[in-house]
């Protein structure tokens, strides 16, 4: 088990980030899976992609990734480059990968073919590692660690790439509350040092520790400051109505495949 979160200073990024996504649209066949987002951020900003499931949460990232080809509309990094961490819920047991090569594929990208990993490669696994709280774990295969344990591997792996620009999809749904912090606090911490991070969730207290949010329901609903986007009446609409206020006035998601059936705010 970890000691808590391992903050660290980091350096800023290099050069200024900004994302900047125009009037997307996005098509799975013939369904409409995204249509009408429209996002302007810049660096040092935690993004909070919020909405039920089938609201275009993972759509929306893997856009701005490359991964999904939108049907309309531009979305621009600036060159930037983009690393993503995607939902996983299981390991094939017959893959013979341990945790230290998983976050070391992360420098592939960087590196390219064939050529022999350099210090600093070597340095941004370890540091990775480090922030997950899982050197200690190095040798051991993936497919044995736990789902928290996991998911900070790929969040490591991700956070390897050294990309300005972080995309997370659900990165602590359903996670121990070790992991839970641990992730959080990493994602604190690369938005402070000037790096965007995007995250999807079903979470209303995630969702307000971010400085911007976007609400989608397959459409923008709405987006800007917590305070701002995440109100009675757009909650109601992106969620079909299924929001619930208590007798102390606290609100609550009421939605049937959210994890805990919501959280107050």
């Amino acid at each position: 088990m970890g000691t808590g979160p391992v903050s660290v200073t980091l350096p800023p990024v290099p050069s200024p980030v900004h994302l900047r996504v125009a009037g997307l649209r996005v098509q799975h066949g013939s369904r409409v899976a995204l249509t009408g987002v429209s996002l302007d951020v810049a660096g040092q900003t935690a993004v909070a992609v919020i909405g039920a499931n089938g609201s275009g949460k993972s759509t929306l990232l893997r856009a701005i990734a490359g991964l999904q080809k939108p049907a309309g509309g531009t979305v621009d990094t600036g060159g930037a480059d983009v690393a993503i961490v995607l939902q996983t819920t299981t390991v094939d047991a017959s893959l013979p990968i341990t945790v230290l090569e998983t976050v070391r594929l992360a420098r592939a990208a960087v590196l390219g073919p064939w050529r022999r990993a350099r210090a600093e490669d070597r340095a941004a696994v370890a540091e990775a590692m480090a922030r997950l709280e899982i050197s200690d774990l190095a040798d051991r295969p993936l497919h044995e660690l736990s789902g928290g344990q996991r998911q900070r591997v790929l969040v490591a792996q991700g956070l390897a790439q050294g990309a300005p620009i972080l995309l997370l999809d659900e990165p602590v749904t359903g996670l121990d509350l070790v992991s839970r912090d641990v992730i959080l606090g990493v994602i604190a911490d690369e938005a402070a040092s000037g790096r965007i991070v995007c995250t999807s969730t079903h979470d209303l207290d995630e969702a307000r520790r971010c400085d911007h949010v976007v609400l989608l329901a397959t459409r923008l609903i709405a987006q800007g400051a917590p305070d701002e986007v995440l109100t009675e009446a757009n909650l109601r609409e992106a969620f079909h109505g299924r929001v619930l206020r208590l007798p102390d006035g606290q609100l609550l998601v009421d939605d049937a495949h959210l994890h805990h059936h919501g959280s107050p705010w």
